[in-house]
Order: structure tokens, then sequence, then C-alpha cells
């Protein structure tokens, strides 16, 4: 990941940076948004939301995403005792006051990431399991061209020497196939928003 997108990401004033200083910045994605105004984040979510879960994913990106998952069953490390609650907190026990009173943001059965927090121009949503403990932050910053964007960033804490290598061994897959699917699917979600 280029350093300028990370400095990117961690210059604008979200209130993911306070909770979650102990995870690295693994990933950081822009989507465009033509015409996106300041205030058209939740409009975002809206749109993102309506394109379904993983299972309406491209064929690629859904077949790497039933292999991980099968792999997990096989393997042990996506069970309960490796999750949220019980290997690792959750984000939430970490949120000030006025955090705990914001929304949270709809539970999505087809989502394995469980929400956090939802706020006019920020979301986050964690998983946990045997490998590593993820954050996916949605923000809405201002891009290049005056319009706001969505950036999405992940934010990890692997799980020792064998999270790190789980990690550097799935990132060609996220950059070649994960990342470019939802770039398209986001990328045609806000620009069909209206219909």
């Amino acid at each position: 990941m280029p350093k300028r997108a990370t400095t990117a990401y961690t210059e604008l004033p979200w209130r993911i940076h306070e909770l979650a200083r102990d995870f690295v910045v693994e990933d950081v994605w822009s989507f465009r948004t033509p015409g996106a105004g300041p205030d058209d984040f939740p409009a975002m979510l809206a749109a993102m939301r309506a394109t379904g879960g993983l299972g309406q994913q491209p064929l690629p990106a859904r077949f790497l995403f039933a292999v991980r998952w099968k792999l997990g069953a096989l393997l042990g490390w996506d069970r309960p005792d490796a999750g949220i609650g019980r290997r690792v907190g959750s984000l939430r026990d970490r949120l000030p006051d006025d955090l705990l009173a914001a929304p949270r943001g709809p539970d999505d059965p087809a989502m394995p990431l469980k929400p956090v927090y939802e706020l006019a121009d920020e979301a986050a949503r964690e998983l946990a399991n045997k490998t590593v403990h993820t954050v996916m932050h949605l923000g809405w910053a201002p891009g290049d061209d005056g319009d706001h964007e969505l950036r999405m960033a992940v934010l990890v804490k692997p799980n020792g020497r064998f999270g790190r290598a789980y990690m550097a061994a799935i990132a060609p897959f996220r950059y070649l196939i994960v990342y470019p699917a939802l770039t398209r699917k986001w990328e045609r979600a806000w620009a069909e928003r209206a219909r």
C-alpha cells in the first residue's frame, strides 16, 4: 500500500484513531463518488447495503470467500472461542459514552463483520478469529476534485506469527480480486442510488 494512501487516511480526524491505536493500518482503498457532498455518507452506506452481502459479490470474490470459510471451518479458525468477546474484546468495550450512545449500524447476518458504531461521516465494523482481530473502517473524506469520496481502511491486529503469515498470504487476493470487485460494486451502487 502506498505511504501516501496511509498518510491520507491517518491524517483525517476520524474517531477510529483513538479506539484502535494498537491496530495496524493494513489497507486503504478509495471509491469514487462523483457529485458527493459532505452530508452524503448515509446515502452511500444505504447504496452499499442495497447491493447485498458477501453472497452477492462477483463470482471470483464469492469463490475466494467460500474457500476461506471452508478452510476456517476445517481448521477451526472461526470457532466461537476465537472470536469477539472470547479471544479478544470488542472495540465497543473501548467506546466513550458519546459513541456508545451513537447508532451501531444494522447487524447483517450475511456479513461476518459486526457493527461497532456509525456516525455521519464514518462507520466501523469488526471481526475476530484465530488469525486476526480486524476492523473495517469506512470514512467520508474530501476528494481531490472537491467532491467527497468513500475511503475504506482495514485495520488489523494479527494473532502472532500465524496471523502475520495469514495476512501476507491473502494480500495478493485482496488487491487483485476482492478490492477491485468491491470498487466496481460500490461505485456502481453510488452511481445508481437514485433509481
